[in-house]
Formats: structure tokens, sequence, C-alpha cells
């Protein structure tokens, strides 16, 4: 019994990382995509001059 419970809440520790992981690597792609249109939208720069694609 301590053996099934035991596999059991593994199974359940490995689903819920593995869901968050998932959450995670969506997050990254919309990060990504929003770095990327900012990247472009700002090399387009205002008063016809390239801007730095970094902000610091």
């Amino acid at each position: 019994m301590a053996a099934l419970i035991l596999v059991l809440l593994l199974a359940l520790i490995l689903g819920g990382a593995g869901f968050a992981l998932h959450v995670l690597w969506w997050i990254a792609l919309v990060v990504l995509v929003v770095w990327l249109l900012g990247f472009l939208f700002r090399s387009t720069g205002a008063g016809g001059t390239k801007g730095r694609w970094y902000r610091w």
C-alpha cells in the first residue's frame, strides 16, 4: 500500500511539474515575441535614426 501511495504521489508531483514547465514555455514564447516586436519597432526609431536594441 505504501508503494502505491508513493508511486501516485510521484506521478502527481511530476505531472504538476510538467504542467508548470509547459506553462513556463508558453510564457517564455510570449515574452520572446514581445521582445522581438519591440526590437523591430524600436529599430525603425523616431527621427530617422536607429535606436539601440537594449534599454540600458
